[in-house]
């Protein structure tokens, strides 16, 4: 076997994506007869949800072989509730095919998958689908994406017969290389094979092929492509590997998914301390049982059960992030009398299969929340309960997702001493750049603090997501360094400096409440508005009236015309925007938003009393410390630690502004 390709493929909702995946698998032999998205027969999609919306909401793996060359292809969401999924395919892919109808073009989605495309760096392909449906415009198709994704997206077949690229192309691939490439090319008219392909892997050139899916027209050339032009995957000599999802199946089993980046993995080995009980290798629904899981491959294993979504295997303490997060929550209620652990743990296995869900239980009040980014995917989770779990639930709209950071550097402090017990802990907490999210590091000598008691820290700091003390929101854009503590050879253990660690966070961040350095943030929306023109003005005025900004271009059409613009506002504001649109342009209006990261919120007074979170009564997250005296623990408040702490600030000019030890 020659080389092996893993090829994702994306789009925009409704563009003929999974259709084209069908067509491809069908041309190579993988399967002998083509399904149809509207008669729910496709290879692709076999959950009973998908087929009954005809979305893809899962990605879903197929294999392939063309020639010599092996293909894992992996179909993925389309709509842009789910592009966090989407997201994390990037990470194992090594080439994308970014589908677009010729009828619609450019729409929201493909926007953003283009943008996480670029950020990533991931080799792209566009084809341009839908050739024979009336309303095709395939060369205006192109000049959108050279004017709005630049000319390095370039035709490589003709929409009308198929040859081979224009005759032109050559040249243009070659102005997008070197000035050596453009010499060689005005020297003998040709562009050489390999020269090209590091232009794509590099996507200084994005090829273009044209077809029509459902009546299998141009996906051989594209096929043909992608062999040609695909690039593989670098040769790392020690094991690792990059986890894109999780799932659960109808037993219970709890399955892994992930790519081999390095090494070999065998069945009965750890991962990560957990045993590989077996090792599968899918192709749609069927699967293969293996013995090793091989360099380059897309696997999944039964066994590990603390793996997650985004985690890496064998890069110490990486995680592949999102860009894209929910802003809203939903509390999650039955209308059957199922008790309440039963809701519960439905709930933790969905959030286990995604962590952007942030579950969250108060269990005095019998309360579940889930974060989620839209309207399709809380239909979606809904049908989920039904289908897994036999729930019939309601998802009620709760309010906004918020964070919380600081504005001020601290030391916190964490002691925990009960009756055998040992351990303090010093933490610095320091602003970290927006977007940043939580910072883990170690500044502490070994001789203050052993290796193996350093890890127990930082694998603690690691284990929970941290909550703010202004209203409990998940804290974030802050970088905590381990810089000091104290333990002891007979009594410290590990759950010693667990206790110790949590507590030194919420310590350090009461004393920030204190003096007022603590921050409520809220998210904001990055939106794209197309309008009429003449209702510019309005829109300018809406958007400013919120707080937030529009870009409008430099020289806008007259009449009614539409124009595309684009801007930033806090999520709170903008929520309700898209209904107002849709009235006062009778319809021909279209907001469409994406998470923008978050910023401080405008009017934390009001959010603090409206939440009425008392940060010493969420005893989970206390900030209050434990110390022996006469054989007996006794519990201490966070404010009277650092009269009580056995060992002195690391950082006294910075607690000089918090008053006296």
């Amino acid at each position: 076997m020659g080389k092996h390709l893993v090829v994702g493929l994306m789009a925009h909702v409704d563009a003929g994506k999974t259709t084209l995946a069908e067509g491809m698998l069908y041309q190579a032999g993988t399967i002998r007869q083509l399904g149809r998205v509207d008669k729910q027969s496709t290879f692709l999609d076999p959950n009973v949800i998908e087929k009954q919306r005809g979305i893809t909401i899962f990605d879903h793996q197929a294999e392939l072989t063309v020639g010599d060359t092996q293909i894992t292809l992996l179909d993925t969401p389309g709509h842009v509730d789910f592009t966090p999924a989407v997201e994390r395919v990037l990470n194992v892919i090594d080439l994308a095919v970014l589908v677009v109808s010729a009828v619609e073009g450019i729409q929201s989605h493909t926007r953003t998958l283009w943008a996480l495309l670029q950020a990533k760096k991931i080799p792209t392909m566009i084809f341009v689908n839908k050739l024979d449906q009336i309303g095709a415009h395939p060369d205006q198709v192109v000049t959108e994406f050279q004017t709005e994704f630049g000319s390095q997206c370039l035709p490589f077949n003709q929409p009308s017969d198929l040859k081979a690229w224009s005759a032109d192309t050559p040249e243009l691939i070659a102005m997008q290389g070197d000035e050596q490439l453009l010499d060689q090319y005005l020297a003998n008219g040709q562009v050489d094979q390999k020269a090209i392909r590091k232009l794509v892997a590099s996507q200084k050139v994005v090829p273009i092929y044209f077809g029509a899916a459902l009546n299998q027209v141009g996906i051989s050339e594209l096929l043909a492509g992608i062999i040609k032009w695909g690039p593989s995957l670098a040769s790392t000599p020690n094991f690792g590997a990059r986890i894109f999802k999780i799932s659960h199946e109808p037993n219970g089993t709890r399955l892994t998914w992930f790519r081999v980046i390095g090494g070999d993995l065998k069945v009965k080995t750890t991962l990560n301390n957990e045993k590989i009980d077996q090792i599968r290798h899918y192709n749609g629904q069927q699967y293969e049982v293996k013995r090793v899981a091989k360099r380059g491959e897309i696997v999944t294993i039964a066994g590990p059960q603390k793996t997650f979504p985004g985690q890496v295997i064998g890069t110490e303490s990486q995680v592949d992030q999102v860009s894209l997060r929910p802003v809203l929550n939903y509390a999650v209620t039955t209308n059957h009398d199922h008790d309440f652990q039963i809701l519960q743990n439905a709930c933790e296995q969905l959030a286990d299969e995604e962590p952007l869900l942030h579950l969250n239980v108060n269990q005095a009040l019998n309360q579940i929340t889930l974060q989620l980014m839209g309207t399709v995917q809380v239909e979606v989770i809904k049908a989920l309960m039904k289908n897994r779990f036999g729930l019939t639930v309601t998802l009620k709209p709760a309010g906004i997702v918020y964070r919380e950071t600081i504005n001020k550097v601290v030391e916190g402090v964490g002691h925990f001493e009960p009756l055998r017990h040992y351990a303090e802990v010093h933490l610095l907490l320091e602003p970290g750049q927006p977007g940043s999210g939580l910072q883990i590091v170690s500044q502490c000598r070994e001789e203050v603090l052993p290796h193996q008691w350093q890890s127990q820290i930082l694998t603690a700091l690691q284990a929970k997501e941290h909550r703010g003390v202004l209203i409990g929101a998940p804290l974030t854009d802050v970088k905590i360094t381990l810089v000091g503590g104290k333990g002891n050879l007979k009594h410290t253990s590990g759950g010693d400096f667990r206790e110790a660690t949590w507590r030194a966070v919420r310590q350090g961040l009461m004393m920030l409440k204190q003096v007022g350095q603590a921050q409520i943030l809220e998210p904001w929306y990055q939106f794209s508005l197309v309008i009429p023109v003449s209702q510019v003005g309005r829109a300018l005025n809406d958007i400013q009236q919120m707080g937030g900004s529009l870009k409008l271009p430099v020289n806008l059409p007259s009449g009614e015309v539409p124009v595309r613009l684009t801007g930033e506002a806090p999520v709170i504001k903008l929520q309700d925007y898209p209904i107002i649109v849709r009235q006062y342009t009778h319809g021909q209006g279209q907001l469409t938003v994406k998470f923008g990261g978050f910023r401080p919120a405008e009017d934390q007074i009001t959010l603090v009393e409206k939440e009425a979170y008392d940060p010493v009564s969420d005893l989970p997250n206390t900030p209050d410390s434990v110390f022996c005296t006469h054989g007996a623990g006794y519990p201490v408040k966070w404010n009277q630690v650092p009269q009580t702490m056995h060992c002195d600030y690391y950082y006294p000019q910075v607690m000089a502004n918090f008053g006296p030890n």
